[in-house]
């Protein structure tokens, strides 16, 4: 199942739905996505918006219950656990035998033991009358390791080989690969290695079936024991003779350790000098790209600054003649032409001079707690008329809860050059739109979306590299020097957050900015 597709039409769902029962599906569908990706915290925040009138509120309290046991919080999870246990079991749909399960291991990690075994037993039982033979073999190694930690060997370990004989009947590597590592670790207390050995290759067979290559230690260590205990007797007839050859091999070995020395000190030195070329080296060549992306960044720049006024220039002209003749249709059109080009070279030189201060580390930068909306909406005030001017409908969709810690000059930057974008790269009666996405712990999440040309993965891979090197130009009506994208991520960064990209040619573009939330605020 696509849960990822789960999640972005349950979002939107809710972005347009205030109907409490279509919102507990939605709450409750994106937990479940969650849960199957493996994100518990997210899945949890998720479950607890559902409310209580849900109409399977308890299987959101098994879920939840089953995170805090996946998180270690057992005495949570407990209360969770123990809560669906008073309900009759026709009232929900999953197996009273599994919240059994789930309340004898909560109370085994407490190392309340008499109550886990209770459960346990109970839980065994009802599974072997079931005749469920996955959940029974998992039941017989939870009360096999009960017994084992109490050291109660006489009771752990005939469910142990329960556990182990009916594992090969079910399709699970794990637990196959469980149950044998379990009667390996058996046999090794019991000094049976031989058959420990067997066991051990076993589980190591398991291993190899998942495509989990792990260290075969313990293997090596057993055929190592045996192999010791075969060869002490050749051993001790040898001690004799190596007690002759004692003082000749010590000398040996002194002449020997010295000559390392000797060997691992001329190493050392020769690598330390072959890193400190390479240092040199590396230097050098970040020098010279630095001194290029310089020289490139002065030619791009003046080119377009030159291009503004010249077109600016071009465009007095005409209307100088247009005022003569009054021709006041096209002295619109020309001053609005102004107007723009304007903006593009002021815009420009701004980003240009923010630039120039964040490279030399003289920019004013101070984090603190700042109301995202109402940011937004002083830049939004700003690019309205050019909004207009291409008649794009403009949505403003920021939560008024998001508060982020970071610099005031910074953030407006970032997001009047990325608005700034999404309206050149719009076209005509397009869209665009700035809303929040659902907060983590630690950031907020302001998307940027317009409905114009997109870029394809390889675009946006170049834009997200970190690298100061600015793009070529392929059109002067669209692409500009880069500058702009540069010192949005290098503003970005400074504000340890992230950006990210969503696009598809021909259907629009998301720009995601990440910001750390502001967490002491209310």
């Amino acid at each position: 199942m696509e849960w990822d597709s789960t999640l972005v039409y349950s979002m939107k769902q809710l972005s347009k739905s205030n109907a409490l029962e279509l919102n507990d599906y939605c709450h409750y569908f994106r937990a479940v996505s969650f849960l199957r990706k493996n994100l518990f915290d997210e899945a949890k925040n998720e479950l607890k918006l559902v409310s209580g009138k849900f109409i399977f509120y308890h299987n959101v309290t098994f879920f939840l219950g089953e995170i805090a046991l996946q998180q270690n919080e057992f005495e949570i999870a407990l209360r969770y656990f123990n809560s669906i246990e008073k309900l009759a079991e026709s009232t929900y749909d999953f197996k009273k035998s599994v919240v059994l399960q789930n309340i004898g291991s909560c109370y085994l990690h407490l190392n309340k033991f008499q109550k886990a075994e209770t459960y346990l037993i109970k839980n065994s039982k009802s599974q072997e009358v079931q005749n469920d033979t996955l959940l029974l073999v998992e039941s017989y190694l939870l009360l096999a390791n009960l017994y084992y930690v109490q050291y109660k060997d006489d009771q752990a370990i005939p469910y142990f080989e329960k556990a182990y004989n009916l594992s090969k009947k079910v399709k699970s590597f794990d637990i196959k690969r469980m149950a044998a590592k379990n009667m390996a670790a058996v046999e090794e207390n019991r000094k049976n290695f031989p058959l420990a050995l067997v066991y051990r290759k076993e589980y190591e067979t398991w291993k190899d079936s998942l495509n989990d290559q792990n260290k075969v230690w313990a293997i090596a260590d057993l055929e190592k024991k045996l192999a010791v205990k075969q060869k002490q007797k050749e051993v001790d007839v040898l001690a004799a003779e190596n007690k002759v050859k004692v003082a000749e091999r010590n000398g040996f070995i002194i002449s020997s350790v010295l000559l390392f020395v000797l060997f691992g000190t001329g190493v050392y030195f020769y690598r330390q000098k072959t890193k400190n070329n390479r240092i040199i080296l590396a230097q050098r060549n970040e020098l010279d790209e630095l001194n290029a992306t310089k020289d490139k960044l002065f030619s791009i720049v003046s080119h377009d600054l030159r291009s503004s006024v010249n077109a600016l220039k071009m465009s007095n002209n005409k209307l100088i003649e247009n005022l003569k003749n009054k021709n006041f249709t096209e002295l619109d059109v020309l001053l609005h032409n102004n107007s723009t080009i304007a903006n593009g070279a002021y815009n420009l030189l701004d980003n240009l001079l923010n630039w120039a201060l964040l490279q030399t580390k003289k920019a004013y930068f101070f984090q603190e707690s700042l109301h995202l909306a109402t940011i937004v909406q002083h830049v939004e005030y700003n690019y309205k008329p050019l909004m207009l001017n291409k008649n794009i409908n403009f949505e403003n969709n920021v939560s008024a809860e998001d508060y982020v810690f970071a610099d005031l000059d910074s953030i407006k930057i970032i997001i009047r050059n990325l608005l700034d974008n999404a309206i050149k790269f719009s076209k005509e009666n397009g869209k665009i739109s700035i809303y929040s996405r659902t907060p983590s712990e630690e950031f907020c999440y302001l998307v940027i979306e317009d409905t114009g040309i997109g870029m394809n993965k390889s675009v946006q891979e170049e834009l997200l590299k970190e690298t100061i090197l600015l793009s070529k130009k392929k059109n002067d009506d669209t692409i500009g020097t880069g500058l702009g994208m540069q010192l949005c991520k290098s503003l970005i960064r400074k504000n340890e957050g992230k950006l990210e990209i969503e696009s598809e040619e021909n259907v629009g573009t998301k720009i995601i900015i990440i910001v750390p939330k502001f967490k002491n605020h209310g």
